[in-house]
């Protein structure tokens, strides 16, 4: 039976740069949940119905997803960024249930911002936490996705806070080296293939 990891980390803090460094040292497969949803979002035509439904007409321009729209709508409002969490969910997990099963490795990583809001950490064996300064986060948000201190702030406030999602978790890794990364990278992969295996045994 191949592990699920949980793979997180507040916006900013690095977590896709983490899972790529498991795909490329230890061949580990990784599953972007936030690419998938918007994959699912662009060609699910059932899925888009639910999202209108939720949002409006305005939330698809000529059948783009219209993401400063829905954006302005959600982090604004938590209810609604709860619900359309809630409709674009099961079919991300739909989805990397199917891509699993195609998968040979000991574990599979399932990399995810909002592992623990959308309640997804609950079908995880181990759960990965990654953690980096607040302010070196902002930075890299705004630098990332050319958006201003204010939205950033609105979009972590939106989040579970650090503490919570550490208590949580199985292994937590502070991103700020990159050697030091790669060192605890090598030892939480030996863990979890070790008590994968104990598991199977058992």
């Amino acid at each position: 039976m191949i592990a699920t990891v949980g793979l997180t980390g507040g916006i900013g803090s690095g977590k896709t740069t983490i899972a790529n460094l498991f795909a490329l040292h230890f061949s580990i497969p990784i599953y972007i949940a936030d690419t998938k949803a918007k994959e699912l979002v662009a060609n699910n035509k059932q899925l888009q119905q639910e999202i209108v439904a939720l949002l409006g007409e305005e939330a698809f321009v000529e059948g783009r997803y219209n993401t400063s729209f829905v954006a302005q709508e959600v982090f604004s409002n938590k209810e609604k960024l709860d619900k359309l969490n809630a409709i674009i969910h099961p079919y991300v997990q739909q989805d990397f249930l199917q891509w699993k099963q195609s998968q040979q490795a000991p574990y599979v990583i399932k990399e995810a911002a909002i592992l623990f809001e959308s309640g997804s950490y609950r079908d995880c064996d181990f759960i990965i936490m990654v953690t980096a300064p607040l302010e070196e986060r902002i930075k890299r948000v705004m630098l990332r996705d050319k958006i201003d201190r204010e939205t950033v702030e609105k979009r972590i406030k939106n989040q579970w806070n650090d503490e919570k999602k550490i208590e949580l978790s199985t292994f937590v890794i502070e991103n700020r080296e990159i050697d030091k990364n790669l060192d605890k990278i090598g030892i939480i992969h030996s863990k979890i293939v070790k008590m994968t295996a104990e598991n199977v045994r058992n």
